[in-house]
């Protein structure tokens, strides 16, 4: 494939030790060899004093790569250089003088992805791996990077290949010396796919809880200690406190890492009838978060009724008794609950490691590699919903089931970029990084 060679700067912008710049094209050894970088062995690092049009430019380690041993697949290089911003600005300048082209966000990873040197999935997983900021996002994004998430999707798609080609020989060859009712024999291998479908899809959401952060919301009562538990929790007073009811007026949230796990946790408006304009709007607001939550934690204050945040309770969510240091909680029938005081430190630990097992429960394991993208879950949506509509078409009429059958083959493929990839490859690849 012919393209144009870029260049982008790979490490962080701004004065450090080293700068890394990185090229990718046909004209990489070329330009190495104008800006003084010749006689390279590939994939080993040499010394070289890098100049143009008689200025020496820096003394720098330079990376070479033959296609198609480099990450996209081509003639690449990598300029090892001292990180000041004049050396690296000095550099960039020259390479573009030399028509080498600064590359767009993605770019580099894009030629991967067209060269084959890896899948749409897995070139999905080097932005989230970039943007991984805890030990379980960063292990999520490795195993979609190692093909876990690809080779799934590859093992349904055989499935649904098997199935069709039992259809199609039926129908294909009818005279021929194949057994009746071949087509029937498909049946039990899409009831199987039927299954791990649905496994699949009913997982989907675990994959964006890591990536993207589970959600926790505070919601009860106003003067309950909902904001006070919420500086707790961060370790910081993000949120103000004081003795007048209704001070939070709106969502605060703030991101922390419990046990390996992202959580953006939601500190909300008291929930109370108000003929405040603003304080409505609050409540409004918080109802809303409430009910998108992934966990809610009910904050009751000693003697405080159940109230309106009552509504939002489900089975699984956790009730906090607050200010334990004032009052003798009373334990509640049929609720979990955990018992706190902010002011002494009183049932904190308990309460972290309670949220620490809930994420483990709901984030940890699973039989099959978590969805990580909306893009993912439709396309097993779609796939799901024809391999359903083949199975009945098939105890029917076979020749009808195989229209369903290369439609879910078809969506499978999608995900890895096997086919018809040209809709999502600008959305894909725009929320890479430059350099990557």
């Amino acid at each position: 494939m012919t393209s144009h060679t870029l260049f982008a700067l790979a490490t962080p912008p701004g004065r450090g030790a080293i700068a890394v710049i990185r090229l990718s094209g046909p004209e990489t050894e070329q330009v190495l060899g104008r800006l003084g970088a010749c006689g390279l062995t590939p994939r080993m690092a040499s010394l070289r004093r890098l100049s143009h049009e008689g200025r020496l430019l820096d003394e720098a380690l330079i990376l070479r790569f033959v296609a198609p041993h480099s990450y996209t697949g081509e003639d690449a290089a990598e300029l090892h250089l001292h990180g000041g911003r004049a050396v690296v600005e000095a550099v960039s300048d020259a390479l573009v003088q030399l028509g080498v082209r600064p590359a767009e966000p993605g770019e580099f990873t894009r030629r991967a992805f067209e060269n084959g040197r890896m899948d749409l999935a897995q070139a999905e997983a080097v932005a989230d791996l970039i943007d991984a900021e805890t030990s379980a996002q960063t292990q999520q994004a490795l195993g979609q990077l190692g093909g876990a998430l690809s080779q799934t999707y590859q093992g349904f798609r055989r499935d649904l290949l098997k199935a069709l080609a039992l259809v199609e020989a039926e129908i294909d060859f009818p005279d021929e010396e194949i057994p009746d009712n071949l087509a029937r024999t498909a049946g039990p291998v899409l009831d199987e796919l039927v299954l791990d479908l649905k496994r699949a899809m009913s997982d989907a959401d675990r994959g964006r809880r890591v990536r993207d952060g589970y959600r926790i919301v505070l919601i009860g009562e106003t003067n309950a200690g909902k904001s006070s538990l919420f500086n707790a929790l961060v370790s910081r007073e993000a949120a103000i406190v004081t003795a007048i009811p209704g001070t939070t007026r709106d969502v605060l949230d703030a991101e922390l890492v419990i046990n390996g796990y992202a959580v953006t946790l939601s500190d909300t408006a008291g929930l109370r009838e108000s003929q405040d304009v603003v304080e409505a709007e609050g409540i409004r607001r918080a109802r809303a978060r409430a009910d998108a939550a992934d966990l809610r934690l009910w904050v009751r204050g000693p003697g405080d009724p159940e109230g309106a945040a009552a509504e939002f309770v489900r089975p699984d969510d956790l009730l906090v008794l607050t200010k334990s240091d004032l009052s003798e909680p009373v334990e509640p029938n049929g609720q979990t609950f955990v018992t706190v005081s902010t002011r002494t430190g009183e049932g904190m630990g308990e309460l972290h490691d309670w949220l620490a097992s809930r994420l483990e429960r709901d984030l940890a394991g699973a039989d099959f590699p978590a969805v990580t993208r909306e893009r993912h879950r439709r396309r097993l949506a779609e796939a799901l919903i024809s391999v359903e509509a083949g199975r009945r078409a098939l105890d029917i009429a076979p020749e009808m089931a195989g229209d369903d059958l290369r439609r879910a083959a078809d969506a499978l493929a999608r995900v890895t970029g096997a086919i018809g990839v040209e809709d999502v490859l600008g959305e894909v690849f725009s929320t890479f990084c430059i350099g990557k």
